[in-house]
């Protein structure tokens, strides 16, 4: 199963969905109604149907957490040292100018660790640890700001159509006024 944001749960949340599932089986035992259970612990009904069909096969234990889907690839010192290496910056490995991008991460981690990434799965592991993405704004070197601020209060007011037509009108377009 895929999660949109940040590319499944970390191991705490994992735990705190455990707890949430255990209460539910609290209240299966209770017999309490699955629309019920859903209010209560904030969660789909779907949700609940689905664990009270584990719960009913195999009791509390089918509920409890089966751990990470797979183990990290890197340990939290190769991360480290990862975190290092990003610091040093792109020229400092061999590339040709400042930008870090998934592949060369990727190139990077096959470099310094010889493990295989995708770079989908490059982006997952820079967002489980915390990293978010930033896409630099292409600007030209000559830019000016200072003759950019004086165009859009001075220029742009007279260049720009108006909002509204200068003539009244109706709203409806079903009644004209005929005059």
């Amino acid at each position: 199963m895929r999660y949109a944001q940040g590319g499944g749960f970390s191991p705490q949340e994992q735990q705190r969905r455990e707890r949430v599932r255990l209460q539910a089986a609290e209240m299966f035992a209770r017999n309490e109604k699955n629309a019920q259970i859903a209010r209560t612990l904030r969660v789909t009904e779907r949700s609940v149907e689905r664990w009270r069909r584990a719960w009913r096969d195999g009791g509390t234990a089918a509920l409890a957490s089966k751990g990470p889907v797979s183990l990290p690839k890197l340990s939290p010192q190769q991360f480290a040292r990862l975190e290092t290496e990003l610091e040093r910056g792109p020229l400092a490995h061999g590339f040709a100018d400042q930008r870090w991008t998934l592949m060369r991460i990727k190139t990077l981690i096959g470099r310094l660790f010889h493990v295989g990434y995708t770079v989908p799965g490059v982006w997952l592991l820079l967002r489980r640890n915390g990293w978010s993405c930033q896409r630099p704004a292409r600007r030209a070197t000559e830019r000016d700001e200072a003759a950019i601020e004086v165009w859009k209060k001075e220029v742009w007011p007279q260049v720009k159509d108006p909002r509204r037509p200068k003539v009244p009108g109706s709203a409806s377009k079903t009644k004209q006024v005929k005059g």
